[in-house]
């Protein structure tokens, strides 16, 4: 940073922190579930919504922030944005119950959803020429490092203070930026930007994904014939339908749908949709297995997965090189079709093999191919989009990236749902277990992984059962990798 002025080293202080604040807490927060669900005895339905209800709030309302921020201030939005996410860090830090730690949760979305958007907004409107493109660079390298190293120190903190204190480090920092904000970042607005904000269209998407969502997650429990799972499925269809609907009429759509006259644009989406989808549905449910199954502390979970982190790191630089020289529809195909050998490696995975035979050789295929995509993936959405959209392309993609994991953790939880249950069931049928110790084991299905018998051959049926499941929800997505990749190659314009 000795290039840039001593205000342009804080404003990129405040922001590389703030950003890494939103992003390290989706990763770090499911290193700590498996904890959380012990201390309420949560179903694993109950603590699917910790995950959700923040990733909710903060991917259906991502354009929203951004919009806020170019018309009443940027700095004025990502302070607010980081006193928000500050306070609800503290609520989750407090929390007594289940409900009282979701509400809290939400109040992280939103102020993250005010705080990400503004944070780059805030280099673009202090930075010009050569010094903006370098700016973003130390921007995104140490947004991967703290990606890379923020899980790592999660785990740390979970196993030597507790699952609180994931909640309670995001304080101190976000105090530390917005000292930072007040003092050296300028306030900056587009005066361009008029009208007023749709604030009906971030209603009706907000709606629509949350009730889709609730029909995915509760098919679990009350099964997808029942009239609360397909009323809720099409309430949220039709809010999403209304969306599209208010989008095409409003004079400042939060969606300008014109975007998707370009197929590449379009496929772009829907592949980072499919993607995107695979990889936050996957790593959900890993710690879960190495935890609870495998009975890894949360330290080594985070440093387990350190390979992957790397292996996009390192060839992050190199993707968008290659699809300037191969075509974005190359890159595009091939590397979601590695991310999907990396899924089935997984998928493969035996029970009580080691690290390096089981978990390494999926984790590290899966790093080269998400390395090999990231890049492509969003300089492709925004050269599609056109130089007079790259703010609203990068945040659409960004958005979508952000419901893919929300859509694909609900729907995949019933898949793991399913394939516990039945694989349970035949091995409880081999055993010959009796009504009483039947009874036992059906009180705690709803736990899954977090379920424990004193019996040891029910014990072995229990976390055989559950990783039995996590290999079908790897197979899954699997496929979901391999339908990003078939998405690409049909979709994106052939051209170098």
């Amino acid at each position: 940073m000795s290039a840039f002025g001593a205000r342009e080293r804080w404003i990129l202080l405040a922001t590389i922190i703030g950003s890494s604040l939103v992003f390290i807490d989706a990763t770090v927060v499911t290193l700590a579930l498996p904890s959380i669900q012990r201390a309420f005895h949560a179903s694993a339905s109950g603590i699917a919504w910790i995950v959700e209800s923040y990733t909710l709030a903060l991917g259906a309302l991502l354009l929203l922030g951004g919009a806020i921020a170019d018309r009443i201030g940027r700095r004025r939005t990502f302070i607010a944005g980081t006193v928000l996410f500050a306070f609800g860090s503290l609520g989750c830090a407090f929390a007594w119950s289940l409900p009282t730690i979701l509400t809290a949760r939400v109040v992280q979305g939103v102020g993250g959803m005010l705080l990400a958007p503004a944070s780059l907004a805030l280099i673009g409107a202090h930075f010009l020429g050569d010094a903006r493109a370098r700016a973003i660079a130390y921007w995104s390298s140490f947004g991967a490092l703290t990606s890379a190293l923020g899980p790592a120190l999660g785990g740390i903190l979970i196993d030597t203070l507790g699952w609180r204190a994931v909640f309670w480090i995001n304080v101190p920092l976000a105090v530390f930026v917005v000292i930072i904000a007040a003092r050296h970042v300028q306030e900056s607005r587009n005066d361009a930007m008029q009208g007023a904000l749709d604030i009906v269209g971030a209603a009706l998407v907000a709606t629509g994904l949350g009730a889709l969502t609730y029909a995915l997650i509760g098919s679990t429990i009350h099964g997808w014939s029942d009239p609360r799972t397909v009323g809720t499925m099409i309430f949220g269809a039709a809010m999403l339908a209304m969306f599209v609907l208010q989008e095409r009429r409003s004079r400042n759509p939060l969606l300008p749908l014109s975007l998707f006259a370009s197929r590449t644009f379009t496929s772009i989406n829907l592949a980072t949709l499919f993607l995107y989808g695979a990889l936050g549905a996957l790593f959900y449910e890993m710690p879960f297995v190495m935890i609870q199954v495998h009975r890894y502390t949360a330290t080594q979970t985070a440093l387990a997965t350190l390979p992957l982190i790397a292996c996009l790191v390192l060839l992050a630089r190199f993707g968008t090189q290659l699809a300037y020289r191969f075509g974005l529809r190359t890159m595009l195909t091939c590397g979601p079709t590695i991310t999907a050998c990396g899924f089935f490696l997984i998928a493969l995975l035996e029970p009580h093999r080691s690290y390096l035979v089981g978990f390494l050789p999926g984790i590290v295929v899966t790093g080269i191919g998400m390395g090999l995509t990231v890049a492509p993936l969003t300089t492709g959405a925004i050269d599609a989009a056109g130089s007079q959209a790259i703010g609203i392309a990068s945040g659409v993609n960004s958005a979508v990236a952000r419901i893919a994991g929300l859509l694909a953790i609900a729907a995949l939880a019933g898949v793991v749902w399913l394939t516990f249950n039945a694989t349970l069931d035949r091995r409880l049928g081999v055993l010959h277990v009796s009504v009483a110790q039947r009874t036992r084991i059906d009180a705690q299905r709803a736990l899954l992984g977090g379920a424990h018998d004193p019996d040891p051959q029910l014990e072995a049926a229990l976390r055989t059962s559950f990783e039995t499941a996590f290999r079908a929800a790897a197979t899954c997505c699997a496929a979901l990798a391999l339908a990003a990749g078939f998405t690409s190659l049909v979709g994106i314009e052939r051209r170098r």
